[in-house]
């Protein structure tokens, strides 16, 4: 136990200390398809997001490519706007309901799906503490599932990520 708190006394001041430098980030999503997300940056411009959400009653995995433009807003520098594509697959499940003469039941369905994503945001980084706030719009399709082909403009979201 005394090992694990002279690592956290020496770990923890310097992942608070230089919140500009980060190269990581974790977060939570809420929205149509809510869920946790990981972004890895591989410079100042340019980063790679997963994200594990559900909807439909089920699963799914995006694998995203993301840009950040920091000069677009002459009023603050820590306001990002960033932008990029992707894929997903995963399941979701529904309900069918059956009828008889007499009776009516349901029985449940799962199906694989699979499409394209793509993500526009607005990011708000706070530089005093490692902290992101959020809105983004990521529009997808997709194959297969419920419906041959499915097609969702308005998948609205807020994030809140902490910055590594």
């Amino acid at each position: 136990m005394r090992r694990i708190l002279i690592l956290l006394a020496f770990t923890l001041p310097s992942i608070f200390s230089n919140a500009q430098g980060y190269g990581h980030a974790v977060g939570i999503r809420g929205g149509l398809s809510p869920g946790f997300e990981y972004r890895f940056y591989t410079d100042d411009v340019n980063s790679y997001k997963i994200l594990l959400s559900t909807r439909d009653r089920g699963l799914q995995l995006h694998a995203l490519k993301e840009f950040h433009r920091y000069d677009l807003f002459d009023f603050s520098e820590q306001l990002v706007f960033f932008y990029g594509a992707g894929i997903h697959a995963g399941y979701e499940t529904w309900d069918v309901v059956h009828y008889d003469y007499t009776t009516r039941w349901y029985s449940k369905k799962t199906s694989v799906i699979a499409g394209m994503d793509g993500l526009a945001g607005l990011e708000y980084v706070f530089y005093e503490i490692p902290l992101s706030v959020g809105l983004e719009v990521k529009p997808y399709f997709e194959l297969f599932g419920r419906e041959t082909f499915d097609l969702q403009l308005f998948d609205f979201a807020f994030t809140i990520k902490y910055l590594f």
